[in-house]
């Protein structure tokens, strides 16, 4: 009969070391790398509208570019993504296998919790909301010339019904701001 100190450490001891059933290898994941943080957008948008489960990214160190995004994808789907580019005129400079933790892109998104406030960065745009109302308090960042403009738009709007940014515009920063958004309210719908 198991003691108490032995029911207790394997309660604490993480699920998998518990189970001695054998996991599945996780799914490999590819990066398409472009020149140019506008290509990634037409890019993403294309492989979305035509139904690929793609992820945008930040770079790890061995792919960065001068453009602060790659878009991850399942690597199985390779041969698909790419026609799918093709066919839009479109060619990434390079095609990545993530190996190793070494190759691991980043999220693009950081969150941070400020008392009431939620705040999330994306690239460098940051939106920032009051949880006892959901109501956007500030946008900041970027150094496009319609931040000022988003903010007007934006701030003093409930978060579940703002018009999304990239309805507003199409610059790298609605790109950006469009992506803290999104992060935004799956942060609130999880009860951030």
């Amino acid at each position: 009969m198991p003691t108490l100190l032995q029911r207790l450490s394997s309660l604490l001891r993480p699920a998998a070391s518990r189970d001695a059933r054998p996991s599945a290898a996780p799914a490999a994941t590819a990066l398409l790398v472009f020149d140019q943080t506008g290509d990634v957008i037409r890019a993403e948008r294309r492989l979305r509208d035509a139904g690929f489960t793609v992820e945008v990214k930040g770079p790890p160190p061995q792919l960065q570019t001068g453009c602060d995004m790659v878009i991850a994808f399942p690597l199985l789907r390779q041969a698909a993504v790419l026609e799918c580019l093709r066919q839009g005129g479109q060619e990434p400079r390079q095609v990545a296998v993530v190996t190793d933790e070494l190759l691991e892109p980043v999220s693009l998104c950081q969150v941070k919790r400020l008392d009431r406030w939620l705040m999330v960065r994306a690239a460098n745009m940051k939106i920032t909301v009051d949880t006892r109302d959901g109501r956007i308090v500030n946008i900041s960042g970027g150094g496009c010339p319609d931040v000022p403009w988003l903010a007007h738009k934006l701030c003093g709007c409930k978060l579940e019904t703002a018009v999304e940014p990239l309805r507003l515009g199409q610059t790298l920063c609605c790109y950006s701001l469009q992506k803290a958004f999104e992060e935004a309210r799956r942060q609130l719908a999880c009860g951030a």
